[in-house]
């Protein structure tokens, strides 16, 4: 089961959200393009930026983002990694734009 701190999960969902810190970024599920990793880290290609999200336990998430299945994936705050999860932890999200 996920962090239900950190991500939230819906059925055929038109795009995927990440909230940060500073700045929230929405792509349409149509630019995406691979997602890649492990337990530790997970690369998501979109047409235009790439997502870098590093935790734990990350590779329950990499099926659900593979199948297109999440719809928000939330930055954590310092406050967050106290608690305990039996899930994934995300510990960073970093988006990138891509070069042209």
């Amino acid at each position: 089961m996920a962090d239900s701190r950190s991500s939230e999960t819906r059925r055929n969902t038109a795009g995927l959200e990440f909230v940060l810190a500073k700045t929230t970024h929405v792509f349409p599920w149509s630019h995406f393009l691979f997602a890649e990793g492990g337990s530790d880290e997970i690369r998501i290609a979109f047409s235009t930026h790439n997502i870098v999200i590093t935790g734990r336990g990350l590779d329950k998430l990499l099926s659900d983002i593979n199948s297109q299945q999440v719809s928000s994936l939330t930055e954590p705050t310092r406050a967050d990694g106290f608690g305990h999860s039996t899930g994934y932890q995300i510990a960073g999200i970093t988006v990138e734009k891509c070069d042209d």
